[in-house]
């Protein structure tokens, strides 16, 4: 079998492979002004994601629209809060149901290690959302600020499209 060789330089690269890659960067630009986080709080973490889609601090400024009621609307995940053994199999369902491309931000530190609840080797508790599927921003604080769940956001926003696009939020 005769070695392939690796193009030296875009030139020998063919144009479909350019204009595909170009594409691409234009798509990931959407999807990053463009994302639709789930309305899924499930304990104290929730009162602040509520307060972030406020007009306060206003999400909907940093790309993130209205909260979608349904996970077949929406392309982020926002765990916020204690995922319990009983409520696993109902987070787990919610997140398969997410259409392609989806992310996931585990807000707070229940949602990143299971907080305090998880003293003593708790046996209801699940010991961060990373054990049902993959984050992709871990927001900690307990609970954290709704300037926080920006920054958490812009971070989602630069590893979607590689850079950032907004200045560092400084009160976090």
């Amino acid at each position: 079998m005769g070695e392939e060789s690796v193009p030296s330089s875009i030139e020998s690269v063919p144009s479909s492979i350019v204009q595909f890659a170009q594409l691409d960067k234009l798509l990931n630009l959407g999807r990053a002004n463009s994302l639709w986080p789930m309305t899924f709080g499930l304990a104290c973490c929730a009162i602040e994601m509520m307060c972030t889609g406020g007009s306060r601090y206003d999400i909907s400024r940093f790309g993130a629209e209205v909260f979608r009621p349904s996970p077949r609307q929406s392309d982020v995940m926002i765990v916020a809060g204690t995922i319990n053994k009983k409520l696993e199999l109902a987070v787990k369902t919610l997140y398969d149901q997410m259409p392609e491309p989806k992310w996931v931000i585990a807000m707070g530190n229940c949602a990143i290690s299971g907080g305090p609840f998880k003293v003593k080797n708790n046996y209801n508790v699940i010991e961060g959302a990373d054990k049902l599927f993959p984050v992709d921003v871990y927001i900690p604080g307990c609970p954290p600020r709704p300037e926080a769940l920006l920054e958490g956001i812009m971070t989602l926003e630069e590893k979607i499209t590689g850079k950032r696009r907004w200045p560092r939020v400084e009160s976090c």
